[in-house]
């Protein structure tokens, strides 16, 4: 289902017909970059979102995982359902230590209350600043966060527009914990790599130790649609750039997408594209989300 009623989009759903990977995925493999929707009679929705996505439960992803060849997972708390982040602990309990989670936090949230998902498996914040979605960028509510998850050992997840990289460089530059960048920038490739965006994304990758991004979203990217062979140079130049700090996912059920929804299985197939040499597909898919996310 698809469609707008006053102002709120109605996502479809993932195509549930997943194409096998064309290579042999590695065991530990990590989709680090995931979510689960409901069901929304156990986990509302946030009363004030931007979307509403259908049920895209834990049995659903663990089917996902299955057809796939992954084993690890990490939860990230998607904006429907807000800062109530039950949807998010819920799966990374039930996985039995292979799923970590990515929640949603403001200033409410109590040193306690992060020791306590800490314990959980939990690992990060992260703050959506997509325009699409109605958020601008604040980094003083990312930086009262940050004095809080610190000594934990945890980081923060950015979600933003290409153009807001520009312009807050030097605030990802200078984190004192490690900070991801969703989608590789959302930098569309028919701007190029060339672009301004992703030159200084692949400048904060060579230069800072403390920055990371996921290749993934190149449905989000991609220009020319299906099978997104544009998205191709933009992860190799990620890779290229920092391979040790390169992440890969799904970000299955892909709420917000307009028009074809894309199968896994040919996201997945793009990974011997993005780097066709095994060893550094290796790293991206389980050494670098295992020290990332400290997986066990």
């Amino acid at each position: 289902m698809e469609m707008y009623v006053l102002g709120m989009y109605y996502c479809q759903g993932p195509d549930p017909k997943t194409k096998k990977p064309n290579f042999v995925v590695p065991v530990n493999a990590c989709d680090a970059h995931c979510h689960v929707f409901g069901p929304v009679k156990t986990f509302k929705f946030a009363e004030e979102r931007t979307y509403t996505p259908p049920d895209a439960p834990f049995q659903d992803l663990q089917l996902l995982q299955r057809a796939l060849g992954l084993t690890r997972a990490v939860i990230v708390q998607a904006t429907c359902h807000g800062t109530d982040n039950a949807v998010t602990l819920d799966a990374v309990k039930r996985s039995q230590g292979h799923y970590k989670g990515v929640i949603i936090a403001d200033d409410s949230f109590s040193v306690e209350q992060f020791k306590r998902m800490d314990e959980v498996g939990v690992c990060g914040v992260r703050f959506s600043f997509a325009r699409h979605i109605g958020q601008e960028p604040d980094f003083d509510l990312v930086n009262r966060v940050v004095e809080k998850i610190a000594p934990l050992g945890w980081h923060v997840v950015i979600y933003m527009e290409s153009d807001d990289i520009i312009e807050n460089v030097k605030k990802l530059s200078t984190m004192s914990v490690p900070v991801v960048i969703d989608h590789m920038g959302r930098i569309r490739t028919e701007n190029g790599i060339e672009h301004a965006a992703f030159q200084l994304l692949l400048d904060l990758l060579r230069n800072c130790e403390n920055f990371w991004v996921k290749i993934c979203g190149a449905e989000r990217i991609s220009s020319n649609g299906s099978p997104y062979y544009d998205a191709v140079p933009f992860a190799k130049a990620c890779i290229s750039a920092a391979s040790d700090r390169v992440l890969w996912g799904t970000d299955w059920p892909h709420p917000n997408i307009r028009g074809l929804m894309p199968n896994d299985g040919d996201l997945i197939n793009l990974l011997p594209l993005y780097a066709p040499n095994e060893n550094i597909r290796n790293r991206i898919l389980v050494d670098n989300p295992e020290r990332l996310y400290r997986f066990v």
